[in-house]
């Protein structure tokens, strides 16, 4: 195990953390318009559009009730003016009013009614149209006033309609405007709103991964944690397959010795400049499939695939321990060593998962043998481990 120096060889000399070790993953803040003030401004243009839309939508339905309206006394004067037509064509030629044939006296009492018809739609108008007397409405009027009145209210009511016209395409033509921009806000929106949920997304899947690494690395030296070798172990299953060497399993757990005299002399910032170099050092000489983990202070561990036969093994070993000792004589720190316990699987170590633990174990009685080797677990070792 590591020992309470070695522990806490990550510390510099006033007892804080190295900046790499204590620096944590987190957001940066942004200046500018956010999310939420983005899809208010967004929120008042819509409600403002609305708005407007509501609005014309009125004045066009309002102005379809005044054509409807204006169609209605266009269509009582022409009912008038025919009612004149028959009125005339029935007048006696003679100028003498107590002669009058029925008939004539007849058509003018229904060319009256039509006028009041007329009159009774003019004088209701809300838009106070010119008001017609009730004079004009007698069946005695000449017909030379009766058409002067005709003629000076279709003129009105005509020029009417063609306003209330042009007002209502105008209007019809301002909502599909209205309906294209708010089309286009909304679009844009959507947009914006993809565009920063995308953005969002990317960047918690950044700090997630941060975090994650954070979680399954050592902060000093990059290399996987004691969790992560865990997991490794914990989710390598021992397929049965037709090449044996695609199920060995070993590790080789790595103290080093004398590290303590290195904090205690040199102190931790050499200490953690060494515990870098070893394991650069370390990930240099082993292959790409393997994987080099800091356990905790100065012990190290390496996980390796494929590989069945002691010797082997034991030249990996051996590179390790050549490792820790020229790290040492390069940075001029002391002597300094290492011992490795290594187990493999299937062969002593019958559950992978039991490893790290065989390996543990064995590489303490390498300490008490004297330090600076390697040995092999053993079954009874892997009992005692367990």
């Amino acid at each position: 195990m590591a020992t309470e120096a070695s522990e806490t060889s990550t510390l510099t000399r006033d007892g804080h953390r190295p900046a790499q070790a204590s620096r944590k993953p987190g957001f940066t803040v942004r200046s500018g318009w956010g999310p939420t003030a983005l899809a208010g401004a967004g929120l008042l243009c819509l409600l403002a559009g609305l708005l407007v839309l509501a609005l014309q939508i009125k004045a066009i339905f309002s102005d379809q009730l005044k054509q409807e309206y204006t169609g209605l006394v266009l269509d009582a004067i022409g009912r008038a003016e025919s009612a004149r037509d028959l009125a005339s064509a029935r007048q006696p030629l003679t100028g003498d009013g107590a002669g009058e044939p029925q008939d004539y006296r007849n058509a003018r009492i229904g060319l009256a009614a039509r006028l009041a018809s007329v009159a009774a739609l003019v004088n209701a108008d809300p838009a106070a149209a010119p008001h017609i007397s009730q004079r004009a409405l007698s069946p005695d009027v000449n017909f030379e006033d009766t058409d002067a009145l005709l003629r000076s209210e279709s003129e009105y009511w005509r020029a009417r309609r063609d306003l209330v016209s042009a007002d209502l395409r105008s209007r019809i033509a301002r909502v599909a405007k209205t309906l294209m921009i708010l089309s286009a806000l909304i679009i844009t929106a959507l947009v914006s709103a993809l565009g920063m949920y995308a953005k969002r997304t990317h960047q918690l899947a950044r700090e997630s991964r941060r975090f994650e690494f954070a979680a399954l690395h050592d902060a000093l030296t990059g290399l996987p944690n004691r969790r992560q070798l865990f997991a490794m172990l914990a989710q390598t299953p021992p397929e049965a397959r037709a090449d044996p060497l695609a199920r060995t399993l070993a590790v080789l757990y790595i103290d080093l010795d004398g590290f303590k005299q290195v904090n205690d002399s040199l102190g931790h910032r050499v200490g953690d400049e060494f515990l870098v170099a070893i394991a650069r050092r370390f990930r240099e000489s082993v292959r790409l499939s393997d994987v080099v983990a800091r356990i905790g202070g100065d012990e190290f561990a390496v996980l390796v695939r494929g590989l069945s036969m002691d010797a082997e093994l034991g030249m990996i070993a051996e590179r390790l321990i050549a490792c820790v000792a020229e790290t040492g004589k390069q940075m001029r720190i002391g002597s300094v060593s290492a011992s490795i316990g290594i187990a493999s699987f299937p062969q002593p170590i019958e559950d992978h998962r039991h490893l790290l633990a065989a390996a543990d174990e064995t590489m303490y009685q390498v300490k008490r043998s004297g330090k600076n080797g390697y040995a092999f677990a053993t079954p009874v070792q892997r009992s005692e481990a367990c």
